[in-house]
């Protein structure tokens, strides 16, 4: 039998480094395509903090399961390359130029669990913007200075919401409907805003006040405006605005409501007297009428009877011929 040759230790050596190789490098599903100057994984993470990016990065591998494209220069996220990666849980995308976000932004990520748009230029959040985010768990929306509008269903459909964190933003009130309304909601962040605690964020206050231990940093999260109430907690003045906000009737209310029933009442008087005088004549020419059917009958009456008699007479003295043969 004829024996093989036995390998060179060199063959080993590339044997070895084959196996290496192959058993640390990333796998060609994510390595295919990965964006310059990003850095990708065989985590499936993809990094790209800090590279001075002004647009979001192209190629990015479709096995993505996190992506963070903190500090950088980004001022947009196209919804079309962003829904490409429908397996992504983790996006970090603070500390960019990001102005706007909409519904279809973030159409097709599903699994995303953990979002980061802290430290932004965000203008306003739109209706159901966090709609399609059925598993969104953790949301940071602070540090955006020009943020002074967030819809009352921004997060309506996000039930798996646990931490949720607006703080450091210009928002002077807040809808807070739908958040009540979130199951799983145990921490959510407002301090740093300027809040106008009058009427409109009574229910803030008070929410605040009943559930303070949902809340960060509860003891900064203060009244910035009106003047008398400035510098005082949220959770201070929610039984204060609910005095003033449904407080009892005074007396011009009860000059309207007394001018309002003399109204009604005569209004009431007027129409009671109408109908009853037309009642009235109503009857009388019922009544006419009826003596009007009545007399005429018996003038009928009257005419058919004197008619009968005028017969009988007659039949009387064609008989008396007959009686006297």
């Amino acid at each position: 039998m004829r024996l093989l040759p036995e390998p060179s230790a060199q063959s080993l050596r590339l044997l070895f480094l084959f196996i290496f190789v192959m058993g640390v490098a990333p796998s060609p599903a994510l390595t295919a395509g990965c964006p310059d100057r990003c850095v990708c994984d065989d985590q499936l993470v993809v990094q790209c903090a800090g590279q001075d990016l002004t647009l979001f990065p192209n190629d990015l591998p479709l096995a993505t399961r996190q992506l963070i494209i903190s500090n950088n220069r980004i001022g947009d996220l196209p919804a079309l390359q962003l829904n490409y990666l429908s397996d992504l849980v983790y996006l970090d995308c603070s500390n960019n130029s990001l102005t706007e976000i909409s519904e279809s932004t973030f159409g097709n990520l599903r699994k995303l669990a953990y979002l980061d748009l802290s430290f932004n230029t965000l203008l306003q959040i739109e209706d159901r913007t966090f709609g399609p985010l059925a598993s969104l768990v953790m949301l940071r929306l602070t540090d955006n200075p020009s943020l002074g509008e967030i819809h009352p269903d921004a997060f309506s459909e996000n039930i798996a919401l646990q931490v949720l964190d607006v703080s450091r933003n210009n928002l002077t009130v807040l809808n807070i409907s739908s958040l009540i309304a979130l199951p799983a909601l145990r921490s959510l962040g407002l301090s740093g805003n300027p809040w106008r605690c009058d009427c409109d964020t009574e229910d803030l206050c008070l929410w605040v006040q009943i559930e303070g231990f949902k809340f960060q940093d509860e003891g900064q999260t203060v009244c910035h405006s009106p003047p008398e109430l400035a510098g005082q907690r949220l959770a201070e003045v929610g039984m204060q605005l609910r005095a003033d906000c449904h407080q009892g009737l005074g007396y011009w209310d009860y000059l309207f409501f007394i001018a309002i029933g003399f109204v009604i009442f005569s209004a009431g008087t007027v129409s009671a007297w109408v109908m009853g005088v037309l009642m009235v004549l109503y009857e009388r020419y019922s009544k006419r009428k009826s003596e009007e059917l009545d007399s005429d009958y018996e003038d009928d009456r009257g005419g058919m009877g004197g008619g009968g008699g005028g017969g009988n007479q007659g039949n009387g003295d064609l008989s008396k011929p007959g009686m006297q043969v």
